[in-house]
């Protein structure tokens, strides 16, 4: 899927953006807030008319519909840490449980997603190394919204550390990472790519692990940006489920730092 030029609007409506965010989100109607249709209806009530009857998808920063509403996507601020940003579809698309992310036709948010990451570039004002930028959904468990969104920010500057010291260990098939992440044991595989047009995680998921692909509401799916052994282009995916017994949620964003140290360090 292209992304369309409104992802590359300027700084100055991102800004107007996050403002408007940060009424809806006083207003009890943000992502962070108890309504688990909170950023369903931001999208599909505000930002998708917007984008129609205007060009200016306000309170998002891009909507993209160029391939029908039921393939498009909209792009939001979060309103926790700087630089994070969401991939939410236009279409009504529950989360990684729903069948619609693994059908034929299925669109590659995480691709879109890993292409919207230059609005963090913005908000730092420099062009952030592939390693340093992570896509994160967390499982059902791990979520307080039940409209799909992929997290867009800096991974945590521990978890690029141990992903660069065991980077060469990891196929292109699934296999338990060396060391816990986070606290959590996660499985990693490789795929290779400046872009994630021909792989798309949530398929890889459910191809590579039928045990994954009936139970995929309790897991959680990481992306991180690499630079391969190969000295190639890739991604790194992880993947965790949710476990309570050891008090794992399976919020892969944990992964992520929304302060960015990784930007500093």
């Amino acid at each position: 899927m292209a992304v369309s030029a409104t992802l590359r609007r300027p700084m100055a409506r991102m800004c107007a953006a996050l403002l408007l965010s940060a009424v809806l989100v006083l207003s009890g109607v943000g992502a962070g807030q108890a309504d688990p249709n909170a950023l369903w209806n931001i999208v599909h009530n505000k930002c998708v008319p917007n984008e129609q009857q205007s060009g200016k998808p306000d309170p998002c920063v891009a909507v993209d519909l160029s391939g029908g509403e039921q393939a498009g996507y909209a792009v939001l601020k979060d309103l926790v840490g700087a630089t994070q940003f969401l991939l939410i579809p236009t279409a009504r698309v529950t989360g990684i449980e729903s069948p619609a992310v693994i059908a034929p036709n299925a669109p590659n948010y995480f691709a879109v997603a890993w292409e919207s990451r230059t609005y963090v570039d913005k908000v730092l004002n420099r062009t952030m190394p592939r390693d340093d930028i992570s896509l994160a959904v967390n499982s059902i468990s791990g979520r307080s919204q039940n409209q799909l969104h992929i997290h867009i920010d800096c991974v945590r500057v521990d978890v690029r550390d141990a992903l660069h010291r065991y980077e060469a260990t990891i196929r292109d098939h699934w296999a338990l990472f060396p060391v816990p992440l986070a606290g959590h044991r996660y499985l990693a595989m490789s795929v290779e790519g400046e872009q994630l047009g021909q792989a798309n995680p949530f398929k890889l998921l459910a191809d590579g692990r039928p045990v994954a692909r009936a139970d995929m509401g309790d897991q959680t799916l990481v992306v991180v940006g690499a630079t391969l052994s190969n000295g190639h282009a890739g991604f790194i995916v992880l993947d965790d489920r949710a476990d309570p017994a050891r008090a794992d949620k399976g919020s892969g964003e944990d992964l992520q730092d929304h302060s960015c140290a990784v930007a500093r360090s």
